[in-house]
């Protein structure tokens, strides 16, 4: 399948796009769990309780067996008593959730046809910056004539001016392809890459 690039001065002819990564069936299911599994698995469990047996103290027992009047204790460190340990302590959890190597790559396929079928995803021939500033990306995209919104900006190898002039500008994010992932494709309105970030999501997936 043939793909239009857009420059500064239009358009800039086309470039062959693999038909195994750009124009396969979108599978919504497994969409939404490589996504799950992606949010699943940047969760950090640090909740933590301690149980009986870490709570400082509560060696000695409080009084004797019998004769106080009070009922039988044998630590202050109780789940009964206050300050005492939980029975069932909040930590240890594990979110983590297993994605295999072949689902993660026909997900990742899908989503990138569903992006070109509906027009959200474009080429462009590069984002050269002479210095890193917000003002001179958003001239870029001006002359590119790439609509405003949340938008992902992906690159076969990021540059300083590139991450520097795109850091400051709201919606935007700019990234490798090595760093992409399904929650940002999702998130994202409109994906522009270059042609040579094409190439790599080809050899990435095929």
């Amino acid at each position: 399948m043939e793909m239009p690039v857009t420059t500064v001065n239009g358009s800039g002819g086309s470039v062959a796009l693999a038909d195994a990564v750009f124009d396969r069936p979108f599978n919504e299911g497994l969409v939404h769990q490589m996504v799950v599994a992606y949010l699943a698995n940047a969760r950090q469990a640090d909740a933590k309780q301690k149980t009986r047996s870490e709570v400082r103290g509560g060696g000695r027992k409080p009084w004797k067996q019998k004769g106080s009047g009070r009922a039988r204790a044998g630590s202050i460190r109780s789940p009964l008593w206050r300050g005492g340990g939980k029975v069932f302590p909040a930590g240890g959890e594990n979110y983590t959730q297993k994605l295999n190597k072949k689902m993660y790559r026909a997900g990742m396929r899908g989503i990138f046809s569903e992006l070109r079928r509906l027009g959200r995803l474009q080429l462009v021939d590069g984002f050269e910056l002479a210095s890193p500033k917000t003002r001179e990306l958003v001239g870029r995209l001006e002359q590119l004539q790439i609509p405003t919104g949340h938008l992902l900006l992906v690159v076969d190898e990021m540059t300083i001016e590139l991450a520097l002039a795109s850091r400051n500008l709201v919606g935007v994010e700019a990234c490798e392809v090595q760093d992409l992932n399904p929650l940002a494709l999702v998130w994202a309105d409109r994906v522009v890459m270059t042609p040579a970030a094409a190439r790599v999501v080809e050899e990435w997936l095929q």
